[in-house]
């Protein structure tokens, strides 16, 4: 093994390790926060940006994303769109329906 084959490995293991390391600080973060008195939209809301924190680390660093071209960004962002999108369409059908009589 060449000389900068094992600065190249050893430069990934260490963002690995790092990557590792805030995974597991933000999984502490996660259950101290779970110990607090929050509303469930607040509750709901902390705990999705936690999670969307620890989502973008493994995405970014295990998945590869962070040296991908454009192309996997774009399909990345677009799939996040269409994600939200059908997240919210059910919120919308149940939020036409509010306030009116449950006739059959």
């Amino acid at each position: 093994m060449s000389d900068s084959h094992t600065h190249d490995v050893s430069k990934h293991v260490r963002s690995y390790v790092l990557v590792f390391a805030a995974l597991a600080v933000l999984t502490i973060v996660t259950v101290w926060v779970a110990s607090f008195e929050f509303t469930v939209g607040a509750a709901v809301a902390v705990a999705l940006i936690i999670a969307t924190f620890k989502g973008s680390l493994v995405a970014s660093f295990f998945m590869h994303l962070v040296s991908e071209k454009k192309a996997i960004y774009w399909l990345l962002a677009l799939t996040a769109i269409f994600f939200v999108v059908l997240i919210f369409l059910p919120l919308g059908a149940m939020l036409d329906h509010q306030g009116t009589p449950n006739v059959p």
